[in-house]
């Protein structure tokens, strides 16, 4: 029975990383209830073995449900047979989940030596869980390149948690959720054992989080930097089966291209920004006739805009051929022998590349040979790649699920050693036809606005199917097209400057902190034993 009680909380607790079918609000409540039923067994467990388990059963329950689009980008375009396709999604969950049962064996270990009929002790269960399951996130993000997607501080984007965003990042987010759900197991717990003093505790404990949570809110992290512009967002709605079909190469281009050039939301207003998708053009550019490059110059000065192209880049640096996934900006002085070249013009190369997508990790060339996805080696873009600057502000990029490393787009907004100012916009491009109109769509979009309130910073998002909106440095959503049609959103952009804690400190704040709990747990522990030795 408890086992099934697992697999259901973990199932619902998939439920809390994007609305629908969930309303919006609904989504923070959700995500510490359920996990507060595997924070109860843990507390209620000396047996480590067990204390494991039951997060482990309920992360792998989590994850099943959480990423299945996973499957139909194996299934549907990759041509993988449906068995093996589920088998390998259940699979990648029963890694991701080898994380949480790592932070529940760690906090049953730590804490079954407390005494946890003293309130001071008491209080020491959550917090040696939040610490354990926020480094346990930590490591789940970076670990073997990492897939850090459906990390619980993503549940609270609406909540007043989100408020420490900017202080602490995603994973100070993720501490005080997971903190949050051991306080409502806690108050669970001594409500059946009879201890009102302690539960009062508790909740007082958890009623004081989110008072100050409440205090934080009242801090603006940043300033308006410059007037307010018009970007206009493209989203083509291409089919997957279509985008690298070479034969409907060119139509796929002038529908988007025709999307591009529709009359201005505003005359009054017109975007001096237009930015496509990821991989827009799915071939290398050198592959396109320079007559095509003039023809995209050309719709530059037409529009009177500078054009943020997604494209896959071939150049050739030192007799050395370079392959890489790109953002070029483009507008009317744009030279079409650099277009051509990839060099000497404004360009954006993506750093985090994705694993059986841009790059096959060593030993697993025979998995993506039993798929028939257009699939390759890409080179890695460099550090401190250059903002793009257009109408008085710069623009950082990152491409498809970059986003979801937040420590990695901070060093944008630092000024430069060139003296360049930080980024005061972020865009991200992306491609999720490869997910179907799923859940990936709308989960992208609650990562989207995270990052925002991290940096303090726009975020705006050019995708082929969905999510692509504008949100502005607080993360909220200022506008948003409906997923799997073709259309364009022409937003009024405000760009921002100033530097939060967390663009300055990274994730190393909370990391040092869950550490140090754990630290301290382990403390109490050689003490208790000490005395028990006595």
């Amino acid at each position: 029975m408890v086992w099934l009680l697992l697999l259901v909380a973990g199932a619902i607790h998939a439920l809390s990383f994007s609305p629908d079918p969930l309303p919006g609000w609904t989504l923070p409540y959700v995500q510490v209830m359920s996990l507060a039923v595997p924070a109860y067994i843990v507390f209620g467990t000396k047996r480590i073995r067990r204390a494991a388990m039951s997060v482990f059963v309920f992360s792998t329950s989590s994850f099943c449900v959480g990423v299945y689009w996973l499957y139909i980008s194996m299934n549907h375009f990759g041509g993988m047979a449906a068995p093996l396709a589920a088998l390998a999604v259940f699979l990648f969950a029963l890694y991701l989940s080898l994380y949480a049962g790592l932070a529940g064996a760690c906090t049953a270990w730590l804490g079954r030596d407390l005494n946890i009929m003293r309130v001071p002790q008491a209080l020491g269960r959550p917090l040696l869980w939040a610490c354990a399951w926020t480094l346990g996130e930590w490591l789940r993000g970076f670990v073997f390149t990492g897939f850090p997607w459906n990390n619980i501080g993503y549940a609270h984007t609406n909540s007043l948690l989100s408020a420490w965003a900017p202080v602490a990042g995603v994973y100070g987010v993720a501490f005080l959720a997971a903190l949050a759900s051991g306080l409502v197991a806690s108050i669970v717990y001594y409500v059946k054992h009879n201890r009102p003093g302690i539960m009062a505790a508790m909740a007082s404990a958890l009623l004081g989080m989110f008072i100050v949570s409440f205090a934080l809110t009242r801090i603006t992290w940043f300033d308006n930097h410059g007037p307010a512009m018009t970007v206009r967002l493209v989203q083509g709605n291409i089919a997957q089966q279509m985008k690298f079909d070479p034969a409907q190469l060119m139509s796929s281009l002038q529908a988007q291209f025709a999307l591009a050039t529709r009359p201005a939301a505003d005359i009054q207003r017109a975007p001096s920004v237009i930015i496509f998708p990821e991989t827009i053009l799915p071939t290398f550019q050198d592959r396109m006739a320079p007559e095509f490059w003039q023809s995209v110059v050309e719709l530059a000065q037409q529009m009177d805009a500078t054009l943020f192209m997604g494209t896959p880049v071939h150049t050739v640096i030192d007799g050395k051929d370079r392959y890489t996934n790109s953002v070029v900006a483009i507008d009317s002085d744009t030279s079409v022998s650099a277009l051509m070249q990839g060099q000497e013009l404004p360009v954006y190369d993506k750093r985090h590349l994705v694993p059986f997508g841009e790059f096959v990790p060593l030993g697993f060339r025979w998995f993506v040979d039993i798929m028939s996805i257009p699939l390759g080696d890409f080179d890695r873009g460099g550090q401190g790649q250059q903002s793009f600057a257009a109408d008085n502000q710069l623009f950082a990029p990152n491409i498809c699920y970059e986003d979801v490393f937040g420590e990695e787009l901070l060093p944008s907004l630092h000024t430069q050693a060139d003296g360049t100012p930080g980024a005061s916009v972020l865009f991200n491009v992306s491609n999720l036809a490869w997910f179907g109109n799923t859940w990936a769509l709308r989960q992208h979009l609650q990562i989207a606005r995270m990052r925002s309130m991290e940096t303090a910073r726009p975020m705006i998002r050019a995708t082929n199917t969905g999510s692509t909106a504008a949100i502005d440095a607080k993360g909220r959503v200022l506008a948003q097209l409906p997923s799997a049609t073709a259309n364009v959103l022409d937003v009024q952009i405000q760009g921002t400057q100033g530097l939060t804690l967390y663009a300055r400190l990274g994730n190393w704040l909370i990391v040092i902190l869950s550490l140090l709990g754990l630290g301290l747990g382990l403390v109490l522990k050689w003490r208790a034993a000490r005395a028990l030795n006595r």
